[in-house]
C-alpha cells in the first residue's frame, strides 16, 4: 500500500503576529498559557518548543486553542479570540458568528467580541446574512436548561471597577435616548465601534465576581441595544446573533429577568417582523418560564403581551384575549420604584401600543384605534419613533374601519416626524400603511396623500 502523502502545515502567521505585538517570547507565552490553564483546571504543561511547534501550524486540542488566546489576550489587554490566533480550525466560521449560546463564560466573551469586530470589519456574511430559522428557538431552549456559571471574576489584565461599568450604563442610556429621537441610522456605527474598542477591553481585564456580574448586565443591555438597532436599520439577520450574545452575556450576570427580556423584546419581536407567529409565542412563553419569580409585575405584563401578539399573529383571538387580560392584570400591580432600569420605559401606553398591534392584526379596528390613541397620549415628545409609529397603527386601524380621510390626515402626521428620523422599523410601518391603501387608491384623500408622499421621496 503507498504511503499516505504528508500534508505540509502552513506557519501560523496570526499567532506569530500576535506574540510580537505583545513583546512576548516563547517560553513566557507557554508560562502564560500554562498559568491561565491552571485558573481553569487544566494541568498544561506546555514550553517554548511548543509555541514554536504551534507557529509551524501544528494546533494543540481540546480547551487549549481557547486558553492560549485569553493568556495573549491578557498580555494584551484586550480580548483575543482563536481565530485571532489562527487555531479556529473551522469551529469559527464566518458564517456562524454570534449565532451559538456558548457553554462556557470564556466562549461568550470570545463569540460577542468577535461580532463586533466583524460588525465594525462590516464583514459581508452579516451585513448581507438572513435570518437562521433554527437559531430563534434553540437558543431559548439552551438558555432554559443551563444552569447558572459558577464564576465570572477574572485576573490578568487592566483592572476594572464599578467606575467603569457605571461608564457603560451611562453612555448606554445615552444612546438610548439618541435612538429614541433619531433613530438607529445615526446611532448604531457609534454603538458597535464602542462595543469593539471599548467594551471588549473591559471584559478582558482584571474584575471581582461582583463586578463581573455587574460589567456582563451592563455589556448584556447594550448589546441588546445593539439588535434592535440592526433590526432598526434592515438587518434582522444581524440583529439575530445580536440577540443571542446579549441572552448569554445576561446568564453570565446571573440576571434571569433580564435573559426574559432578551426573548420577549428583542428575539419574539424580531419573529414577529419576519412573519413567524408561532416563534413568537414560543419565545415570549420561554421567558416567562425561565424568569418565573424573578421578575416585577411589570415585566411579566411585557412578556404577556408578546405572547399575545403571537396569538394575534395566528389569528387565535380567544388566546390573544386570554394573555392580554393577564398582562393587563400584571401592569395594574406594578410598583415602579421596584422596576429594574431595563423594563422602566413599559409602562400603560407600550401596554397599549402592543394591545393596538394585537386587535390591527385581529382586524378589531375599533379597538385598535383606542388604543393606538391611548399609545399616543401616554408617549412623550421624546420617543420620536415610537409615536410615529402609533400614528401609523391608528392610521391603519381608521382605514380599516373605512375612515379612509381621516386616516391619511393621521399618517400624514406620521410622515412628518419620520423626516427627521433614520429608522427602517418606520419606513416599514409606512411602506404596511400604504399596502392599506390600494383598495381605495382612487378615492381624492388618497391620491393627495401618495403625491405629498411621492414628492417628499424625491425631494430627500
Amino acid at each position: 500500500m503507498a504511503a499516505r502523502p504528508l500534508v505540509a502545515r502552513q506557519p501560523n502567521e496570526r499567532l506569530q503576529a500576535l506574540i510580537q505585538e505583545a513583546a512576548c517570547s516563547n517560553a513566557g507565552l507557554a508560562r502564560r498559557v500554562n498559568m491561565c490553564g491552571a485558573e481553569h483546571g487544566l494541568d498544561l504543561r506546555y514550553d517554548k518548543t511548543s509555541v514554536a511547534r504551534w507557529l509551524r501550524g501544528q494546533q494543540p486540542r481540546g480547551r487549549a486553542p481557547a486558553v492560549i488566546a485569553e493568556a495573549l489576550g491578557r498580555k494584551l489587554g484586550r480580548t483575543v479570540t482563536i481565530d485571532e490566533i489562527g487555531m479556529a480550525n473551522g469551529r469559527n466560521l464566518a458564517s456562524g458568528v454570534g449565532l451559538h449560546f456558548a457553554p462556557t463564560v470564556l466562549g461568550a466573551v470570545e463569540q460577542a467580541c468577535e461580532l463586533w469586530r466583524s460588525d465594525v470589519g462590516r464583514r459581508d456574511f452579516l451585513t448581507g446574512s438572513t435570518v437562521a430559522a433554527s437559531a430563534l428557538v434553540e437558543p431559548s431552549r439552551d438558555w432554559l436548561i443551563t444552569g447558572p456559571d459558577p464564576s465570572v471574576g477574572r485576573t490578568g489584565g487592566p483592572r476594572v471597577g464599578t467606575a467603569d461599568v457605571e461608564a457603560v450604563r451611562a453612555t448606554t442610556r445615552a444612546l438610548v435616548d439618541l435612538d429614541h429621537r433619531f433613530g438607529s441610522g445615526h446611532v448604531r456605527p457609534v454603538v458597535v465601534h464602542y462595543l469593539n474598542s471599548v467594551v471588549s477591553g473591559l471584559l478582558a481585564g482584571s474584575y471581582r465576581e461582583s463586578t463581573g456580574r455587574q460589567l456582563f448586565a451592563a455589556v448584556s443591555r447594550l448589546t441588546e441595544l445593539a439588535g434592535y438597532m440592526a433590526v432598526d436599520t434592515g438587518q434582522p439577520g444581524l440583529a439575530q446573533r445580536y440577540y443571542i450574545q446579549a441572552l448569554r452575556l445576561a446568564q453570565a450576570a446571573g440576571d434571569r429577568g433580564y435573559g426574559g427580556y432578551v426573548l420577549a423584546a428583542g428575539m419574539s419581536h424580531l419573529a414577529a417582523s419576519l412573519g413567524n407567529p408561532r416563534e413568537i409565542a414560543q419565545l415570549a412563553r420561554a421567558a416567562q418560564e425561565g424568569a418565573r419569580g424573578q421578575v416585577t409585575p411589570t415585566a411579566q405584563a411585557m412578556f404577556y403581551a408578546a405572547e399575545a401578539r403571537g396569538h394575534a399573529l395566528l389569528g387565535d383571538a380567544r388566546a390573544c384575549e386570554a394573555v392580554a387580560g393577564r398582562a393587563v392584570e400584571a401592569l395594574s400591580r406594578a410598583t415602579p420604584e421596584e422596576d429594574p432600569d431595563w423594563i422602566a420605559h413599559f409602562d400603560q401606553a407600550y401596554l397599549a401600543d402592543e394591545l393596538a398591534h394585537c386587535h390591527r392584526d385581529l382586524e378589531q379596528p375599533g379597538p385598535a384605534a383606542r388604543r393606538a390613541e391611548e399609545a399616543l397620549a401616554g408617549h412623550p415628545p421624546g420617543r420620536v419613533r415610537r409615536r410615529a409609529i402609533g400614528l401609523l397603527l391608528l392610521a391603519s386601524a381608521q382605514v380599516q374601519a373605512r375612515e379612509v380621510e381621516q386616516g391619511c390626515a393621521t399618517a400624514t402626521r406620521a410622515v412628518d416626524l419620520l423626516a427627521g428620523v433614520r429608522s427602517n422599523r418606520g419606513a416599514e410601518y409606512l411602506d404596511d400603511f400604504r399596502r392599506r391603501l390600494e383598495p381605495f387608491a382612487q378615492e381624492p384623500a388618497v391620491r393627495e396623500f401618495t403625491a405629498r408622499l411621492e414628492e417628499r421621496e424625491a425631494a430627500a
